[in-house]
């Protein structure tokens, strides 16, 4: 591959870059990274053998892909620093600035840029992530599918439209968080009953893990996955019925809904 770039070389950047290598999409070599913190580039440089800088026209200069990994509120200042430096050299700039709309980046790069938007989400971390695509009108089918190779890297990906961006965030972008709060409420349960909190987590956590792993690989839906632990009687259906009770399924629901509300009012700001 050519030379990818990264502007910002935090923890998002950091497991690209890890999975980008382990999966072969790019070597060491070929990867460059832009970032503030002179700590920071050391640890990089060290750990992946990475080129470092802390100048983003250079980057631009020298990268034919080039993520924009920064915080949301700073990708304006980024974009405007480095818009001429685009404009000549044309790199695909695939950004994965939460809440930042390809019309905001357009607004800054011009029509013509070679845009990508990403969403991935925090389990990407461990390289078990899921991401969201969409391209700009810049943007070719060649360049979604570079961006696609390297977002697999780090688990699975999908093409959507950019209007259900704010649902994306909704579900997988806030999520994780629901399934951490679903976690924690297991272990406390356990612990109620008398496990060790050591051995609630580890129960609760692998649990989890489990059952979507089984969804996953067997394909089937919730539903049936749910039938085949749901004795008449037994103590399942009872746990279930607790949970009915109390709104769990509406809660979820209202989760999501609420959480893509909430993006959609910050993407109006």
């Amino acid at each position: 591959m050519e030379k990818v770039g990264f502007i910002g070389g935090g923890q998002m950047a950091e497991a690209i870059i890890k999975g980008g290598l382990a999966a072969a999409v790019f070597k060491g070599e070929e990867v460059v990274v832009s970032e503030p913190s002179e700590s920071r580039r050391a640890f990089l440089a060290e750990k992946y053998g990475v080129e470092v800088l802390f100048d983003n026209l250079k980057l631009i200069e020298k990268c034919a892909v080039v993520i924009l990994a920064v915080k949301p509120q700073i990708v304006p200042q980024v974009l405007s620093e480095i818009r001429t430096k685009v404009e000549e050299h044309q790199p695909l700039l695939i950004s994965i600035a939460a809440g930042v709309t390809l019309s905001q980046m357009t607004q800054f790069l011009g029509e013509g840029a070679r845009l990508v938007r990403v969403m991935p989400n925090t389990p990407a971390l461990v390289l078990a992530g899921v991401s969201a695509l969409c391209k700009g009108p810049g943007a070719s089918e060649d360049d979604l599918k570079t961006a696609e190779k390297i977002f697999s890297a780090l688990g699975e990906v999908v093409r959507l439209p950019e209007t259900l961006f704010d649902a994306v965030t909704g579900l997988s972008g806030s999520g994780p968080a629901y399934v951490f709060a679903f976690i924690e409420a297991l272990v406390d349960g356990g612990v109620k009953e008398g496990l060790p909190r050591e051995v609630a987590e580890k129960l609760a956590v692998e649990t989890v893990l489990g059952a979507a792993k089984l969804m996953k690989e067997t394909g089937k839906d919730p539903y049936a996955l749910k039938a085949m632990v749901t004795s008449p009687g037994g103590t399942t259906i009872t746990g279930l019925k607790a949970l009915a009770d109390r709104g769990f399924h509406g809660a979820v629901m209202e989760a999501v809904s609420a959480a893509t509300r909430r993006s959609r009012e910050l993407g109006k700001d």
